[in-house]
């Protein structure tokens, strides 16, 4: 029998709809007592865990090798800890007129989250970009943001933040950091197995974000806050996230050629420096936030959604102009890029 697969023109991917039925489930369902306590356990070793392939996949070479493009490197750690909190301190000026103040604190919170490693593998490899920099700039992005996300929310978010100490910073580091070294240490021995069985430990990629939406929009269920928000709030929030999308998509892409960069350089810059990091985000918040993480990873949850939709067809078109400024003999087939395209929003969705 033929295999069923999703299809080609539905533009939301099966795994968004999963945390979509996710936070349904949580709304109906909520984790309470001493289920809510086995909840969250659960999800902390599972993002744990999910730090660990991480650390396993990552080829030590490839990091060190990443290490001599040291400008590319820079140029998206500027954008994603610097231009984009700028830009969320300037949608301060939309509180309470378009934002109310929770949802503008968690589009800020979205704003010093990492960058994503897979998604910005996946429209790379399609646009015909760098990709070897892409695995570097997306690794590196993550590990800066351990030490940075929640030292930027403590300046600026401050005590609205959920309360940033030196112990939550300790909790992140020992959640994500030290599972990710000891990926990198036993990846000798256990990388081979990875490598073999990828397409089942994907599933504990997204398993991974599946487990901390619930424990999540549960703990917001339990604290009675989604009251606070209405249809046309997230209307607002939605343009505000679109704009935020578009400004940097043309800031990474235009930015990137002022600075002299190569097309396949600019590529990588493009993809890596535009989009946040749902695997990354939703474990910090719920450390960060606390009883409130259910709101503040929601502006993240739909902007995970909106770059893989806009950053797909920006990777098709630039594949198609690859293909015009390519000699004959090299260009790609025409399928081939197709499937690629067709499978691009599952892939990059697999790690947030």
């Amino acid at each position: 029998m033929k295999r069923l697969t999703w299809p080609s023109w539905m533009p939301i991917d099966p795994y968004i709809l999963a945390l979509i039925a996710t936070v349904g489930l949580a709304a109906l369902l909520p984790a309470r007592g001493a289920a809510a306590d086995v909840a969250s356990g659960a999800s902390t070793a599972a993002v744990a865990f999910l730090f660990f392939l991480y650390g396993a996949r990552l080829s030590t070479r490839e990091a060190m090798d990443g290490l001599r493009h040291w400008r590319l490197h820079v140029t998206v750690l500027a954008c994603t800890f610097i231009v984009f909190p700028l830009l969320g301190l300037a949608a301060r000026g939309l509180v309470p007129v378009l934002l109310p103040q929770n949802l503008f604190e968690g589009l800020l919170f979205l704003t010093l989250v990492p960058s994503t490693i897979q998604s910005s593998i996946a429209f790379t490899s399609i646009a015909r970009g760098n990709v070897p920099a892409a695995i570097c700039a997306g690794s590196f992005s993550s590990l800066a943001g351990i030490v940075l996300t929640p030292l930027l929310a403590a300046g600026l978010l401050g005590n609205s933040g959920g309360g940033f100490s030196a112990d939550s910073l300790v909790k992140i580091v020992l959640q994500l950091l030290v599972p990710f070294l000891a990926g990198q240490l036993l990846r000798r021995w256990v990388g081979g197995f990875i490598t073999r069985h990828k397409k089942i430990l994907g599933y504990v990629d997204r398993g991974s974000i599946l487990l901390v939406v619930y424990t999540a929009f549960s703990e917001g269920m339990v604290q009675g806050i989604w009251h606070q928000v209405s249809a046309v709030r997230l209307a607002g929030l939605l343009v505000v996230e679109a704009v935020l999308l578009a400004i940097m998509l043309a800031v990474t892409w235009y930015g990137a050629k002022a600075l002299g960069f190569n097309r396949a350089d600019r590529v990588a810059i493009q993809f890596a420096g535009s989009k946040k990091s749902l695997a990354s985000g939703l474990p910090m918040a719920s450390v960060l936030f606390g009883a409130h993480a259910s709101l503040a990873v929601l502006p993240l949850m739909l902007f995970h959604q909106m770059q893989l939709m806009v950053c797909a067809v920006i990777a098709k078109r630039r594949s198609r102009d690859a293909d015009d400024t390519a000699p004959p003999e090299v260009t790609a087939p025409a399928e081939g890029r197709v499937e690629e395209t067709r499978t691009a929003v599952g892939t990059a969705t697999r790690s947030g």
